[in-house]
């Protein structure tokens, strides 16, 4: 295993690892404890009380995050037709409307960090799922990325302003950004509590017992904090 640098090993002793932190004091730790040249993201990572070895125990959505993410989203949309002119104006960096498209996805061209497609493009969109899978791009009903034509305004100017998606992992954990370190604890704060709100409405029906079991957050690079599950639940969203 290979050794901390001394940056971190001086960011961890910051952080008391047995406490479980309040929200609001676990954001001022990430914050105070990333140590990145450059502008470091927030990460939230929960392990849920469910098995995702059953169909009827999957988590799985997306969130607005009402003070967005802090970076410049790019999105790309499956759409063909009149659906181009309609994507191109409500902001979509790129459109992929044919086989040339498909083939160059294909080929493992990814620049983009949002995919959303027409349902009547999934027909080509779903010969990418090697590909867009396992980078978690590929559109999907659930994640709200496959809608029709006269939505795509709506959820491309979401995309661009900070919607993330989330789905539970085989090992039952949920990761997802909720900003920028250089955020003022209040925005992250914000991002937070939308992010729990949407994963508590999002709890199956077939769950059992405790659901929301392990909660951290930490910034890319800086130590994880530990964030007690109970304050996090209590957290009630203005948004």
């Amino acid at each position: 295993m290979s050794k901390r640098g001394k940056k971190y090993r001086e960011s961890l002793e910051k952080v008391d690892r047995d406490q479980l932190y309040s929200p609001r004091e676990a954001l001022e730790l990430v914050k105070e404890t990333s140590y990145a040249s450059f502008d470091a993201t927030v990460d939230l990572h929960l392990r849920l009380g469910v098995d995702p070895r059953h169909s009827d125990q999957q988590v799985r959505g997306s969130v607005l995050l009402p003070q967005g993410l802090g970076k410049e989203v790019r999105v790309l949309v499956f759409v063909a037709g009149e659906g181009e002119k309609i994507a191109k104006e409500a902001g979509a960096d790129y459109v992929a409307s044919d086989d040339e498209w498909i083939k160059k996805i294909q080929d493992g061209w990814t620049d983009f960090d949002v995919a959303i497609a027409v349902p009547e493009m999934m027909g080509k969109a779903g010969r990418l799922g090697r590909v867009l899978g396992p980078r978690g791009l590929m559109p999907n009903p659930k994640a709200g990325t496959v809608v029709p034509e006269e939505d795509l305004p709506r959820v491309i100017q979401e995309a661009k302003a900070g919607r993330v998606e989330y789905r539970l992992d085989k090992t039952s954990n949920l990761h997802m950004p909720i900003g920028k370190a250089s955020f003022s604890v209040e925005k992250l704060l914000d991002n937070f509590t939308a992010v729990m709100d949407a994963i508590k409405k999002s709890r199956p029906p077939a769950a059992k017992g405790v659901y929301l079991r392990k909660i951290t957050l930490a910034s890319t690079m800086g130590p994880g904090v530990k964030v007690d599950p109970a304050q996090a639940q209590a957290l009630e969203s203005e948004f």
